[in-house]
């Protein structure tokens, strides 16, 4: 089955502060951070229903490298990213995100 990506504002804004906060840190480890994202995208697509659920109907995939995990849900023929978030944070922001 062929899905369509679909990345939410919330997540995009989420994945440019983290870039911002790399890039801050050492030049091109936001470029190294954007690549892990686009990685565990890359996965999502390949097969969706392969990871667990997290809450309700959200999955999630975890990032190499990066302590971050990509929120997401799938919806017929879409995989609808919710957040990507730091894993410290408190998961009830990103539970929010799927209601």
């Amino acid at each position: 089955m062929s899905y369509t990506l679909v990345v939410r504002k919330r997540a995009e804004t989420h994945i440019d502060k983290a870039y911002e906060w790399y890039e801050h840190k050492r030049g091109n480890l936001g470029n190294d951070f954007l690549q892990a994202v686009e990685e565990a995208l890359n996965t999502i697509e390949l097969n969706p229903e392969a990871f667990q659920l997290k809450y309700k109907n959200v999955r999630a995939v975890y990032t190499k490298r990066f302590p971050y995990g990509v929120f997401y849900m799938v919806d017929k023929n879409k995989i609808i990213v919710l957040a990507v978030f730091h894993l410290s944070q408190n998961p009830k922001l990103w539970q929010k995100l799927s209601e």
